[in-house]
């Protein structure tokens, strides 16, 4: 049953995104609403959130379900399914070609599958439980950098951070040398940091459907993050650290003293 859920999710974490990006090729269309700063929804994310929700609900009809548009269906299974339909919504509406869609699968309070698509560079990231992680088929591994100096960091930050722990982590990683990378969509920096193109991804507080997925790709590639409670998490969210293996204790004792 869980090989059939990943297959599920692969197929489906796809079709999604080329809905999605049919309403990103026609953006003068679109009603855009704001929900506050850095925090917009359209109706592409709402219709795609939909989309995906009716495929769950059609395929394992007693999952739950657990999106970012929508709020929470209860499931009698062990298994639920935690969406982010369009992760990066302000660059979607902006056309700036760096948003994903994002299905996480969560199993009896672990982590269990993980797929972020990106529609406009055609690129899968993919993990299952104790399998590793793809990108577009192939293993991807963890950035294998040693320092802090070697490679650059993502940087999350929301309307939830506290803008003095952003510009503390900000100071730090620059008086260690290091430089920070954002495209504003969580999702998509994890699956970065996941494939090695990123040595590690930060931020305060994430909510689950933006995380949980590149947890798990981060986990399967080879990276290491900080321990979270699963259950807290989907609830709640939580604090994001993750790097390489090499890296990732660095990482770690930057963001300790910073995310105070």
């Amino acid at each position: 049953m869980s090989q059939d859920r990943f297959l599920f999710a692969t197929a489906l974490v796809k079709r999604a995104g080329a809905f999605a990006h049919e309403y990103f090729l026609r953006l003068d269309t679109l009603n855009i609403e704001s929900k506050g700063h850095q925090d917009m929804v359209s109706e592409a994310d709402r219709d795609t959130e939909v989309l995906v929700r009716d495929a769950i609900a059609q395929a394992f009809p007693d999952d739950g379900i657990i999106g970012e548009e929508h709020g929470a269906k209860e499931g009698s299974s062990e298994y639920t399914w935690i969406i982010d339909p369009i992760d990066g919504t302000a660059n979607f509406v902006a056309g700036i070609p760096q948003w994903c869609v994002i299905i996480a699968c969560v199993k009896n309070d672990e982590k269990h599958i993980g797929v972020i698509y990106d529609p406009c560079a055609d690129e899968l990231f993919a993990a299952q439980k104790g399998k590793g992680a793809t990108l577009n088929g192939k293993s991807m591994s963890a950035s294998n950098s040693a320092s802090i100096s070697d490679g650059s960091i993502g940087l999350g930050f929301s309307a939830r951070s506290q803008k003095q722990r952003v510009i503390k982590a900000v100071e730090m990683l620059l008086d260690e040398g290091g430089i920070f990378f954002r495209n504003a969509s969580g999702g998509l920096m994890l699956a970065y940091a996941a494939s090695g193109r990123l040595i590690g991804y930060i931020e305060d507080h994430m909510h689950p459907w933006d995380c949980m997925a590149g947890l798990l790709l981060v986990e399967e590639a080879g990276g290491i993050c900080q321990p979270i409670d699963v259950q807290d998490a989907v609830m709640n969210g939580c604090k994001v650290v993750t790097g390489g293996p090499k890296v990732f204790d660095k990482i770690k004792a930057l963001t300790d003293k910073a995310y105070v």
